[in-house]
Order: structure tokens, then C-alpha cells, then sequence
């Protein structure tokens, strides 16, 4: 019997280019690995095995370098988790033959708040990554990246103060739009993190 992605749990983590998803990341793998669970790392990008490589970098003696991939899509990166999944899913299942007793798969990938939406095929789970440093006006947009992910994480919000972002308005707006749960993060603090890793553990590896 082929394997297929559904053989382990899998969380999509999107948002707009420079919002902090490696960051968010950073932070999050060596806690889901201090907890004992065995992972994977997927990277999407167009062209390049850029985001990748800086991720094996980063998870160095924390996850094998071969279950840290690059998935260049070609094409927009919402292309390959949204419209049609398929290289993904390929290659969660080269981790799973490489790695059968996986626990759960993170995949990255950039795209605005109109694109980057998970294919439920790809992701059980979805977190949209945003930066105060866009605006506080980003929540009451109401795309589809901040409305229907599973966890909308605000992030940088040590940044309010100098960009002029209310960061009671965001809660308030993301109150409004959304039914789902939202964290405010600062990676550099490390504010939020854990309570990202709860929202995702009850969210995915104990549903």
C-alpha cells in the first residue's frame, strides 16, 4: 500500500514574505522536538532550495537534513498548496519512506492574504502569519489568508510602537472577522510561542 500524507499530521504555515514564518518556526521545532515528536520541514519557493537551506541550517542537530525539503513550485508558492498540492504531498511521502514513525509535517510558504490558503488535502491544520509592520488595518481586510486559517498569529509585535500599529485595534478586528483562535507573537522575546505550540497541539496532534 502506497503511502499518502494522511499517515501523519500535517501543518501549513503561510503568510506574506517577511512576516516572520522562519522565525515562528525557529522557535516552534525545537519545541515540538523537546516534546518528542518526530518531524518533517517542507519549504516552498519558486526557484530555489534558498528557504530550505536555511532551515537545515537552523534545525541543524535538531531535525535530519534529509527531512528538511525545498518544494520549488515553478510558480507562485500558493500554487503548491492551494490549486494543486501534489509535489507536497510527493514529497511527504518520501519523508514517510524515509521515516515512517513521523509525527507531523510543517510546511511553509509565502503568498499574500489572497493566496496563501491550504489545500485541507495538504494541511489538517493552518496557521497565516502576519506583521504589525503591514498595517493594523490587515485583519478588518477580511482575505481569506486571515479569516480562514485555523490560527492567525500576529506577529512582530514588538514593531507596533514604530510603525504606529494599534495593537488593540488588530485584537478587536480579528475579534470581528474571525471565529477561529488568534495569538500575538514576538519571536525576538519569544512571546507567544507557546501558546502558538498549544493552539497547534490541541489543533492537529491530539484532535
Amino acid at each position: 500500500m502506497s503511502l499518502t500524507h494522511r499517515d501523519v499530521a500535517t501543518v501549513g504555515v503561510g503568510g506574506p514574505v517577511g512576516s516572520g514564518k522562519t522565525s515562528l518556526l525557529t522557535e516552534l521545532v525545537p519545541r515540538l522536538r523537546a516534546q518528542d515528536l518526530d518531524l518533517g520541514v517542507i519549504a516552498n519557493d519558486i526557484l530555489t532550495q534558498e528557504d530550505a537551506d536555511r532551515l537545515r541550517e537552523r534545525f541543524d542537530g535538531i531535525v535530519p537534513a534529509d527531512l528538511v525539503a525545498g518544494v520549488e513550485t515553478g510558480a507562485c508558492p500558493h500554487t503548491g498548496i492551494r490549486e494543486d498540492p501534489s509535489m507536497n504531498l510527493q514529497q511527504i511521502d518520501a519523508f514517510l519512506a524515509a521515516s515512517p514513525e513521523l509525527d507531523v509535517v510543517l510546511i511553509e510558504s509565502g503568498g499574500d492574504n489572497l493566496a496563501a490558503t491550504f489545500n485541507p488535502e495538504l494541511a489538517d491544520y493552518s496557521l497565516y502569519v502576519i506583521s504589525v509592520a503591514e498595517g493594523d488595518d490587515i485583519p478588518r481586510k477580511r482575505g481569506p489568508g486571515v479569516v480562514d486559517c485555523d490560527l492567525l498569529v500576529v506577529n512582530k509585535t514588538d514593531l507596533a510602537p514604530h510603525v504606529g500599529a494599534d495593537l488593540d485595534v488588530m485584537r478587536r478586528d480579528a475579534r470581528d472577522v474571525r471565529d477561529g483562535p488568534v495569538v500575538f507573537t514576538d519571536c525576538k522575546r519569544k512571546e507567544g510561542i507557546d501558546e502558538v505550540l498549544r493552539h497547534v497541539r490541541e489543533g492537529v496532534l491530539f484532535a
